[in-house]
């Protein structure tokens, strides 16, 4: 435990990597995916592949935890002995989360908390929970890591591929994406978060190929002459491709510090359908 006996809590849809959350003790707020039949919890118990199985005949739902599962985390973490929390969730755009995590955390009288909105999904609102752990471990006090972490958040940016945009649209997470993209369903876009946490397209180009590319060309862009950043690659069901992007990307940035590696959460595979890559970027010091 830190000296300021901080916890850090997150939601299964930032895919901090499981020896991550391990290593650094944190908590989790599984999100819930919801078959016609029965509910799911994220991360628990089902998997990416178990739900790649069922989309031919049913695309589930997803919802976010009920709030007597989220106050016996904040029990547990008070029985733990943390006397703040650090919440860190996916974007408020894209999920109720953030808001549900916050009203509740308020009701928390024994606990100091501050919540976190990555405006970003999947490893993007991950490397926040991540790069926090290391400041903790560094010495960072209360005010100076929430303070860190709210210019950090502008200093991240994910972009993924998807194979196509049918999954987006059923869940209605399709964003700013449709209206620009129309019916040119051809054109691969590049989807990422906009400042409101919201999807939309950052570029198109006509084939996967052509798209992958697009997207390094886009990390160079960002990266620009950073002297100290993160990259991490992020898949769903397109492992193949995913490694060789990691091996591009190593190529390119032989400079990086740190490159993450990992497959979606269940609750992102649903919103996003078999074949997403996704390539994310932190910049630590410009």
């Amino acid at each position: 435990m830190n000296k300021e006996k901080i916890a850090i809590l997150v939601d299964s849809g930032t895919d901090v990597p499981a020896e991550l959350m391990e290593q650094y003790q944190m908590y989790m707020i599984p999100l819930k995916i919801i078959y016609s039949d029965r509910e799911y919890i994220d991360k628990v118990d089902i998997t990416p592949e178990e739900i790649y199985e069922k989309l031919p005949t049913e695309i589930p739902g997803t919802s976010l935890p009920d709030g007597e599962t989220i106050t016996a985390i904040f029990d547990q973490i008070k029985a733990d002995g943390y006397e703040k929390v650090l919440a860190i969730t996916i974007s408020s755009g894209l999920s109720g989360t953030y808001n549900v995590v916050r009203l509740i955390a308020e009701q928390q009288t024994a606990l100091e908390t501050y919540i976190l909105d990555t405006k970003n999904i999947g490893i993007g609102a991950g490397f926040s929970a991540i790069q926090a752990a290391k400041w903790l471990e560094e010495g960072v006090n209360w005010q100076t890591l929430i303070n860190k972490l709210e210019t950090l958040v502008k200093q991240t940016k994910v972009f993924f591929n998807v194979a196509t945009l049918e999954y987006l649209q059923k869940g209605g997470r399709i964003g700013l994406v449709a209206s620009i993209l129309g019916t040119a369903l051809k054109l691969n876009p590049i989807i990422s978060c906009n400042e409101e946490g919201i999807y939309y397209t950052v570029a198109k180009a006509r084939g996967r190929k052509k798209s992958l590319d697009k997207t390094v060309a886009l990390i160079k862009e960002r990266v620009g002459d950073a002297k100290v950043f993160n990259l991490a690659v992020a898949h769903g069901a397109a492992e193949e491709e995913a490694h060789a992007m990691e091996a591009r990307l190593r190529q390119e940035f032989p400079q990086v510090q740190q490159m993450y590696f990992g497959q979606i959460s269940p609750a992102l595979v649903v919103h996003t359908g078999p074949g997403l890559l996704g390539v994310g970027v932190q910049i630590l010091e410009a």
